[in-house]
């Protein structure tokens, strides 16, 4: 898969999990890695990224005796998955095109 566009979705997944619970760095992973191969390398860029882009929040809860930083989703956040299924739709009548659908 292209680089540039696996980036683009594990965005969305990372967006996607959010949605459904605040998580944090591992858990994050570990959801996502059921549907695409992502590491913490790979991780950590995206979900600053999404933070600029205030599209998620942080918080941190007290976890064995040490701090463990939580993700949050905000609206914006939501708007961008809204905005991507929207998009994907187009994705799909191109791909449609291309193989002779």
């Amino acid at each position: 898969m292209d680089i540039q566009m696996k980036k683009g979705l594990l965005e969305i997944c990372v967006l996607v999990v959010l949605k459904e619970n605040d998580s944090y760095g591992y858990q994050i992973i570990k959801d996502i890695s059921k549907c695409i191969e992502i590491s913490e390398s790979t991780l950590y860029p995206i979900l600053k990224r999404l933070e600029a882009n205030s599209c998620l929040t942080t918080y941190s809860v007290e976890h064995n005796s040490r701090l463990r930083k939580y993700y949050k989703i905000t609206n914006q956040g939501k708007g961008k998955i809204d905005d991507f299924l929207v998009e994907w739709e187009q994705v799909l009548n191109v791909y449609a095109f291309i193989k002779g659908d």
